[in-house]
């Protein structure tokens, strides 16, 4: 049987040897999806009745599936006589076999139907389950086994981004490649590249560097992310010791089904807003937010609250604000409700406020990501926007805009540490 000599960029060399995991990442025009192809190609070529699974989540018709670019590789590498294709698979030399298969038909017993296979191919595995993924693991067991992932990173949440770049499965290569690395990128892509970077920077990263989704397209806080990326002010960013932190709050409920309760660990350092960290939790008790404040050495910050902080907490009876000043907090007393409208207030002051905002990138990652969700609800059907959309995204959104009304500029503010006389504010 003859050798197949194919072309290979250096970018995917690592992916040539064995190894159990094997992971592509990148984005569009890396040629992640065509290294695979050929590669399954030539080992079903070499390797005589190899039995291989193309997978995706979903697959409702297999034109969802990679058939068809496995099929333009067998037909360039001039094949056609040892590989015969049919409707749903491909048979290989040897009596060996490729199927396809989505995986959000499959069950623990269904799954079963791949355990002789030795090869599994995930492409667009970015939109792979934990379910899924925890269900193909054990299957694929065959002497030799491998299972190959290509995607482009969504979220680092993502089940194969978690498993294979977040914990580092063992027995794992990956290699991240971009267009940069496929010597064969044509000029029409090259073309639409530099389209989307004059014309949709902010999606630019995602789609051709490979980098996490950072901003839902049109988001309300897209272009300030962006540009604090743009002006290097995501990075490490230390509080300065002689002026006070202060803890703006979005007060979140206690039960299993309640909306998150965020906080912004703020300072403001002259003209500059550093944003110093950020917390989320859902369904915990007040006691468990005081406990972070204090494990992180927050226990003297001044927190601000919402127009909420004066309700009552439905389990103690007493007030947010009061508990937290029993906890021995300096609590500012909480913003007036301010009625209908207060979202887009908030979302215009943080916006007026983003060329000062500077963010510590380590601590304040999981909240950018949610500013960068945040964004409006629209009535498609007659293409009118609704305001706000109240999501997951929000409640960090939501906080943080509080921070932005609070705001003083420091020609303004008289002291940052002026004493909070609480009865002369109104409220005790």
């Amino acid at each position: 049987m003859s050798t197949l000599k194919i072309p290979t960029a250096k970018v995917f060399e690592p992916l040539l040897a064995p190894a159990r995991y094997k992971g592509a990442f990148g984005g569009r025009g890396s040629g992640k999806s065509h290294f695979f192809g050929e590669l399954l190609v030539e080992t079903c070529q070499a390797e005589r009745g190899t039995l291989a699974v193309c997978i995706r989540e979903a697959q409702r018709t297999l034109a969802q599936s990679s058939k068809r670019l496995i099929e333009g590789k067998i037909a360039a590498l001039g094949l056609g006589q040892g590989f015969r294709s049919f409707s749903d698979r491909i048979m290989t030399p040897g009596d060996g076999l490729i199927i396809f298969r989505g995986m959000q038909d499959h069950t623990a017993e269904s799954i079963k139907s791949l355990e002789g296979f030795r090869i599994a191919w995930i492409d667009e595995a970015q939109t792979l389950s934990a379910r899924s993924l925890s269900l193909l693991r054990p299957t694929i067991r065959a002497p030799r086994s491998e299972l190959w992932a290509s995607w482009n990173p969504r979220r680092k949440s993502d089940a194969v981004d978690d498993f294979l770049r977040g914990r580092g499965a063992d027995g794992a290569v990956v290699v991240k490649a971009s267009w940069r690395d496929n010597p064969w990128f044509p000029p029409v892509l090259d073309e639409e590249r530099r389209l989307d970077l004059a014309i949709y920077p902010d999606r630019y990263e995602h789609i051709w560097e490979g980098d996490y989704v950072r901003a839902f397209e049109g988001a309300y806080f897209a272009e300030l992310l962006a540009q604090a990326r743009r002006e290097g002010r995501i990075g490490k960013v230390s509080a300065d010791p002689l002026l006070p932190l202060r803890a703006f709050i979005d007060i979140g409920g206690a039960g299993a089904t309640a909306d998150a309760f965020t906080i912004w660990i703020v300072q403001w350092v002259g003209n500059e807003v550093r944003v110093l960290d950020y917390y989320e939790a859902v369904g915990q008790v007040l006691a468990f937010h005081v406990n972070w404040l204090r494990a992180r050495g927050y226990q003297n910050a001044i927190l601000y609250l919402p127009h909420d902080g004066l309700a009552t907490n439905a389990v103690t009876g007493k007030r947010y604000a009061d508990h937290l000043r029993e906890a021995g907090f300096a609590v500012e007393p909480p913003l007036k409700n301010q009625g209908r409208g207060a979202a887009m207030m908030r979302i215009e002051a943080l916006r007026r406020l983003g060329p000062q905002l500077w963010f510590n990138a380590a601590t304040t990652e999981a909240g950018r990501e949610a500013l960068g969700f945040y964004h409006e609800r629209r009535d498609e059907t007659r293409n009118v926007g609704l305001g706000p959309e109240h999501d997951w995204s929000s409640h960090a959104a939501d906080a943080i805009g509080l921070m932005a009304v609070c705001y003083e500029a420091p020609t303004r503010a008289a002291s940052f540490n002026r004493p909070i006389r609480y009865q002369d504010a109104g409220w005790r």
